[in-house]
């Protein structure tokens, strides 16, 4: 049984510093893969080299919507970035509402550009939406994001905009959220998510999974995330950990021989 977290910021400066630590956990607790993912054009350096570095990691290229005052990508900046075979995904984009105030058209410019550049270059997107979810969808399809395809990543959305997001061919992946207390209606919409449709990720170092609330979150937590999904569902964590690894290798066309590497993972102590 094999987990792999689809969403993970392995760069941040909470999981950068103990780097091999983290990695030698993911091991030990079966977790053979995950996507580092760029936040900034700034960042993105950081990001790539990581995954150079580690046969079982791969990364994305894009600017997080929440993000003002930075470089601005451009559709032929995020090609250029994209061109290297572990580069896997163009995001993480998409928008964000919750604490920003409008004018916020550089924000949906921004997530345009995003999908256009994915189209361009045949490379799913990582979606992110926050309080926007009528705008995310509604841009999706006038910039036909379902030509690239994608994942909605960490998501907390209502059963319909999962619905409409997988009429889109996108996936949707839970983070630890799932797991809390309070999150009863998110749980309904993971019950209903079909399998072929999941994946599941820590968006690490934030929102460590019950029962380790409260600790920096890191990628050896996803199988928690797992466990509550097949609670959920009746089923057993293998099945999902079977069924979402499928569809992440599926999504971001990597090949299984490029995932998890004990004997690496062990010399990278």
């Amino acid at each position: 049984m094999t987990f792999i977290d689809s969403h993970c910021h392995l760069s941040f400066p909470e999981l950068a510093h103990d780097l091999p630590g983290v990695l030698k956990r993911m091991n030990d607790n079966q977790v053979g893969g995950a996507l580092n993912v760029c936040t900034t054009l700034a960042e993105f350096p950081a990001v790539l080299g990581v995954a150079e570095q580690h046969t079982h990691i791969v990364c994305s290229v894009g600017v997080h919507p929440d993000y003002q005052d930075i470089e601005e990508p451009t559709i032929d900046r995020l090609l250029t970035l994209a061109d290297h075979p572990k580069v896997v995904a163009i995001g993480e984009t998409g928008l964000d509402y919750f604490r920003l105030q409008e004018p916020l058209e550089w924000q949906r410019d921004r997530f345009r550009t995003h999908i256009r550049a994915a189209r361009r270059c045949g490379k799913p997107l990582i979606i992110h939406t926050r309080s926007s979810s009528a705008d995310t969808i509604r841009i999706m399809k006038d910039e036909g994001a379902a030509e690239a395809g994608g994942v909605m990543h960490c998501f907390t959305e209502s059963l319909a905009v999962a619905e409409a997001a997988m009429e889109l061919g996108f996936y949707i992946s839970f983070s630890g959220i799932v797991t809390f207390k309070n999150a009863r209606e998110l749980q309904d919409v993971a019950r209903a998510v079909p399998l072929d449709r999941l994946l599941i990720e820590t968006d690490s170092p934030y929102l460590a999974p019950v029962p380790y609330r409260g600790r920096t979150n890191e990628p050896s937590f996803v199988p928690k995330v797992a466990e509550k999904i097949a609670e959920l569902k009746s089923i057993t964590p293998t099945q999902v950990a079977e069924a979402s690894t499928g569809n992440f290798f599926r999504l971001f066309n990597v090949l299984r021989d490029e995932a998890h590497s004990q004997q690496e993972v062990a010399s990278a102590q």
